[in-house]
């Protein structure tokens, strides 16, 4: 769930998030927050906390998975189901210093990282051969945590790539230098990763058009804030935060020695603005019949005059790609006018500082400390640096997550949580289909081909079938900085050879020590990496209920990914196709926006609203993967009762499974930051999508009156 989920949040691929720099996602995290009382309005966390920060408190699941020391039953679950679920623990848990938002996912993250960091180290000391993955892993790591060795070599091991851009004296050799910069670093489905540092994003992924060959898809980049609406919103936070964007250019140029950096920092700032002019909203860039642009190489130059497109692709290693998908067409063309009309030397203050900015995490001190002090603080409210040892796991992942993830599953992953986890993912098929053949409003017609592509659906538990080879990485041992260039390098040339390819439809988006899920809707496929398949999410001797609530509501809501009103546009084969008659798709549209309509209302902050449009998505996922969930765990009782369990019946287990996996807080500028691009709704939200329920009215008794009742007719009710 970088969806939290795929999209589960903040992330299609989906995931639960994305970030526009190394720094914000070393810094921040996607997931929901912590508010008081029930809708629309909330308070927000402070974006000080104190200065000596309690630890915060560790749930203790109980006899049967749900932490009911972190419920608040002064609460009445119909005013606000989230607060009496997790009121004491949101009254009593302090955000780590470190940390801009903190929950469910968290806390499981940060287990996983630990579990990590002892492969990786247990790695670097087993003297393994030359060459092998335990040697790579251990030398990666090592030497990222030699700050002795990295503070010796200060800008040396960056000054190549420095005296490249300075070298540049012409449009031909700038857009050559560009193309180089080119990652195949985004995901177009993930509302998170559309804007990229990077002129321009590439993503390799199936065919919209034709989903057993791949297509490399160009997206909209450039920007070194996280959204357009940073450098265009005239409102004091934004002013604020872009005045002290410039500061930091400014900054860091100074540190690598660069002459006149408070000029070049005004100069990289507005061209930063223009380039943001001509970008697409986070909710156009989610409409795939919008984003679904074939374009021949040959028309490039025509259409998206400016740059040197000769010259950018054959630097990117694209020369000899026939035809691309254009994600942005408009902002394309606008982004490529700039190249060719902005000063050279403008651009090359540009690219001097993005280079520095990608580097600071493998630089000496002082660019470390400047990046988080932006990064961190400013961008994301976090008051304090990750510490280095948990840095150096997350930039190993990165490089080789796989051949972590594979020590990873040995280790924490045993055969029989997989058997149950296959069970549950069975039985809420089984629920789906059921659900599909008792739709009172949809057609005979578009059942059958709902229930065609529900069988069709791929799903993934723990880990990939088979494993990334990383026998073609160089790492080299106290070379850290070079160390990333080049793993970064190794996988954009690993995508690249996708192209003219047939398609793995056994690929994982994921390594197995993530906490998250994903559904991709070209593939048809679902994954859930072994890390989120514990407490409180899943537990193989815990409570079914609980399970379901849990587990069950995010595998609901990765298959109803499929079937959301961006999965619900791709067929059986996962190509961009439509197959509803024209009445259902009316209807299922109408639902959706009425579900819009419901999450506009919520209010987190006093001056920003939840974006219906943009996390339409996620919402209908949620909604009806909670309800798909819930029908799979009645079914799973079979004719038996459901035992009463601490007072709790099993359909109260169930929902208060579902509302504590969405714990979690934000800080301010992080909160303001997801609100504006991530297409995840905050948990507080989240869990409250369950008053479209009417299993959740009976179980808690919810009535008239009570804040979070609505009348059967406005209930929402999608699949």
């Amino acid at each position: 769930m970088t969806s939290q989920f795929r999209r589960l949040p903040g992330a299609t691929r989906v995931v639960l998030t994305a970030s526009a720099s190394v720094w914000l996602a070393a810094c921040a995290t996607s997931a929901p927050m912590d508010k008081p009382a029930a809708p629309p309005q909330a308070q927000p966390q402070p974006s000080t906390p104190p200065a000596a920060e309690a630890p915060s408190p560790k749930p203790t699941y109980g006899s049967f998975g749900i932490d009911t020391a972190g419920m608040n039953p002064a609460v009445a679950p119909g005013d606000s189901f989230y607060r009496y679920v997790n009121g004491t623990w949101l009254d009593k848990t302090e955000i780590p210093a470190d940390r801009s938002s903190y929950g469910m996912f968290t806390q499981l993250a940060e287990e996983a990282s630990r579990r990590t960091r002892a492969i990786i180290e247990e790695a670097a000391s087993a003297n393994a051969p030359e060459g092998s993955e335990a040697r790579k892993l251990g030398d990666l790591f090592a030497s990222f945590m030699d700050e002795a060795a990295i503070e010796a070599k200060g800008v040396a091991p960056l000054k190549p790539e420095l005296d490249r851009i300075a070298a540049i004296t012409s449009r031909k050799e700038l857009s050559a230098a560009l193309g180089d910069t080119l990652r195949a670093d985004v995901d177009a489905l993930n509302t998170g990763d559309v804007t990229t540092s990077r002129l321009l994003g590439l993503w390799v992924t199936e065919d919209f058009n034709e989903p057993s060959r791949y297509a490399p898809y160009l997206l909209q980049g450039g920007l070194g804030l996280p959204d357009r609406d940073y450098y265009l919103v005239d409102n004091p936070r934004f002013a604020e935060v872009r005045q002290k964007y410039q500061q930091h250019i400014a900054t860091m140029l100074g540190l690598a020695g660069i002459s006149d950096a408070e000029a070049r920092a005004r100069r990289i700032v507005e061209l930063e603005r223009n380039i943001a002019r001509v970008h697409w909203a986070q909710v156009d860039t989610q409409d795939v019949l919008k984003t679904n642009n074939p374009w021949p190489r040959s028309e490039l130059a025509r259409r998206a005059p400016g740059l040197d497109w000769e010259a950018y692709l054959g630097a990117a290693g694209l020369g000899q790609q026939r035809e691309f998908i254009i994600w942005q067409p408009s902002a394309l063309t606008g982004i490529s006018k700039l190249v060719g009309g902005e000063p050279v030397q403008t651009w090359k203050d540009y690219l001097t500082f993005h280079a520095i900015a990608r580097a600071a995490p493998y630089l000496p001190k002082a660019f470390v400390d400047e990046s988080f002090a932006f990064n961190g603080r400013v961008l994301s409210g976090a008051q304090q640096l990750r510490e280095r040892w948990k840095r150096g796991v997350d930039i190993t992942g990165d490089a080789m997550g796989e051949a972590i993830g594979k020590l990873y599953v040995e280790r924490h992953f045993p055969p029989e949580a997989k058997a149950e986890a296959d069970k549950m993912v069975r039985n809420i098929v089984a629920a789906f289909g059921q659900r599909i053949d008792g739709l009172a409003w949809m057609s005979p017609e578009t059942k059958a081909r709902a229930k065609e592509k529900l069988g069709t659906l791929q799903v993934g538990i723990g880990h990939p079938a088979k494993w990334r080879d990383y026998s073609g990485l160089e790492v080299v041992r106290g070379d850290a900085y070079g160390n990333a260039d080049r793993a970064s390098r190794f996988e954009y040339r690993r995508n690249l050879a996708k192209l003219g390819k047939p398609v793995d439809r056994s690929e994982w988006f994921m390594v197995p020590q993530l906490v998250n899920a994903l559904n991709s809707p070209q593939q048809n496929s679902i994954i859930f990496p072994a890390a989120i398949l514990q407490p409180p999410f899943f537990d193989a001797s815990a409570d079914p209920a609980v399970n379901y609530g849990g587990i069950g509501s995010v595998i609901g809501h990765e298959i109803v990914h499929s079937f959301d009103d961006v999965g619900a546009q791709f067929d059986a084969r996962g190509k961009l196709a439509n197959w509803w008659t024209k009445e259902d798709a009316a209807k299922f549209k109408a639902a959706g926006q009425a579900l819009v309509a419901q999450y506009n209302t919520y209010r987190p902050l006093p001056d920003v609203s939840v974006n219906g449009e943009l996390t339409l998505g996620e919402n209908i996922a949620d909604v009806a993967g909670v309800a798909i969930a819930h029908d799979a765990y009645r079914l799973s009782l079979g004719d038996k009762p459901a035992p009463v369990l601490d007072g709790f019946s099993g359909d109260q287990r169930f929902f208060l499974g579902f509302g504590q996996v969405w714990r979690n807080k934000y800080r301010e500028p992080t909160l303001r930051r997801v609100l504006l691009t991530d297409g995840h709704s905050p948990g507080e939200y989240r869990a409250s999508t369950v008053r479209n329920l009417e299993a959740w009215y009976q179980a808690f008794g919810v009535a008239p009156g009570q804040s979070l009742f609505l009348p059967p007719e406005q209930r929402v009710r999608i699949w």
